[in-house]
């Protein structure tokens, strides 16, 4: 049976020029290189350079341009929620930080040995039985980037004999690892624990008082060691404070992670390219948007002519229709592109310079302390855009300043009121206990109610679980592990 029914619905379209605004703003500088230079080469009628008027023509083409955007747009709408989801994750952040696809294939980096096969290729030199040499291999295969052998000894000897064939025992397995893989450069690589791996590291090292008592020290008491229990390791092992201290001076020297030794070398070196400049003279703040950001784009004035040669001409075929309706539609897509990068300058600018008016004490001072609770919605409201827009600036530029290159949502926090009724910063508080952190004395480190009895005697009355959320987020662990003799 049919039935007939109306049903309202409320939903929001953006054009495809508002898509190609947002595209633009949320990308990093060199991201919006690409994406000019992916335009240049897709639109003949955009140019590069400054624009070299024929005024004819240029009136001919900006009367037509004119007429076509108070005309209604003959393009299929996109709904806001499919864009939403596709913006979540734009390409620019699926490639490493600030840098596009493109650019990173364009520039020449020196190709280094990869570590497995640094491993391998000292493998090869020591000597070795064919199946040891397999056996070897296959482990060395199973190292991660740490330089751990972290794999089950069941998980090892089953893909053995699964894909080389080898039914080897345990025993043997174990033998390989203290033969050859123990001996592979860096030291410590191939071990399954910290313990193990610290106590290859000593044991390549020239035998001393020290470095004996080390070996013992992660021998019998590592539990204690690496929860910092000194008092029990020295009734333990009957030593004094010396004995101790020099022990631990030994271990400090070793690598928990051989691998990460190597791996770093062969990381590409990234170079952030701020979009902002802010210059401080005389107590007045300048902001200027970096020149790489402001491209000079203009119509090709040949394909102009060739719209001029239309309106004018008699004979108007079909198939000289269908070029002229190409060529219509890429003069609106060039003009559409410009007025875009205007327009992301614009929102670049106006956010900018609103947070700085917002933050101007600190950026005067350079004092962290002086930066003020601030969130995407107060600048929102200040330069009367959406707060989707200011998060899209924010979120991915960068701006070079007398005190260093920040992002610009470095400026932001939440905020809280001091013992006076003032608002304060969460960033001038964790600055705050930094420094407290800093200045303590190391052996005897302040606990996380000692640290908030200290906060609340400065002005800040916070809860002692908030101290140790802001002392995790600083990356400084608890007490006990902060402690040094």
């Amino acid at each position: 049976m049919l039935k007939q029914h109306l049903q309202l619905k409320l939903s929001q379209k953006l054009s495809p020029q508002q898509i190609q605004l947002m595209k633009l703003i949320q990308l990093p500088t060199q991201a919006f290189e690409q994406r000019i230079r992916q335009e240049l080469e897709e639109n003949p009628a955009l140019e590069k350079g400054k624009e070299e008027l024929d005024h004819e023509v240029s009136d001919v083409y900006e009367d037509d341009l004119y007429e076509n955007n108070h005309q209604e747009i003959d393009a299929q709408d996109v709904n806001i929620d499919d864009y939403l989801s596709d913006d979540e994750f734009p390409d620019y952040k699926t490639q490493s930080n600030n840098y596009a696809e493109q650019e990173e294939r364009e520039i020449p980096y020196a190709a280094g040995q990869s570590f497995y096969q640094s491993l391998i290729d000292q493998l090869n030199q020591q000597m070795t039985t064919e199946r040891e040499w397999l056996i070897a291999a296959f482990l060395i295969g199973s190292i991660d980037e740490s330089g751990y052998l972290r794999r089950p000894m069941l998980d090892l000897l089953d893909d053995l004999a699964f894909n080389e064939n080898l039914i080897a025992s345990e025993q043997e397995v174990e033998q390989v690892i203290e033969q050859f893989l123990h001996k592979l450069d860096p030291a410590g690589v191939g071990a399954r624990t910290l313990e193990e791996c610290l106590l290859v590291q000593l044991s390549r090292k020239t035998s001393t008082e020290a470095i004996k008592n080390a070996k013992l020290l992660i021998e019998v008491a590592f539990d204690a060691f690496s929860k910092k229990h000194y008092d029990k390791i020295m009734q333990r092992l009957k030593w004094d404070e010396q004995t101790l201290r020099e022990a631990l001076h030994e271990i400090e020297k070793l690598n928990p992670k051989p691998g990460s030794a190597f791996t770093e070398q062969g990381k590409i070196t990234e170079h952030i390219i701020p979009d902002f400049t802010l210059m401080v003279q005389d107590g007045s703040i300048d902001v200027q948007l970096n020149g790489r950001n402001a491209p000079e784009l203009h119509v090709s004035q040949a394909y102009q002519t060739l719209m001029h040669t239309y309106k004018d001409g008699a004979d108007k075929t079909p198939s000289l229709k269908e070029a002229v309706t190409f060529i219509k539609h890429k003069l609106d897509a060039a003009q559409w592109f410009i007025d875009a990068i205007r327009q992301r300058q614009d929102t670049l600018l106006r956010t900018m310079n609103a947070i700085v008016a917002h933050q101007k004490e600190y950026f005067l001072t350079g004092d962290e302390t002086k930066i003020k609770p601030l969130i995407l919605k107060d600048i929102a409201q200040e330069i009367q855009m959406d707060i989707s827009t200011v998060s899209r600036v924010v979120n991915s530029k960068y701006v070079d300043t007398p005190y260093g290159t920040h992002l610009v949502k470095y400026y932001f926090s939440e905020g809280m009121k001091n013992d006076q009724g003032d608002d304060i910063s969460t960033k001038e508080i964790k600055t705050i206990l930094g420094q407290i952190i800093e200045a303590e004395d190391k052996s005897k480190p302040l606990n996380d109610d000692d640290l908030t009895k200290i906060l609340k005697e400065k002005g800040y009355p916070i809860a002692r679980r908030t101290v140790a959320k802001y002392r995790e987020q600083l990356g400084l662990p608890v007490a006990r592990l902060r402690k040094s003799l």
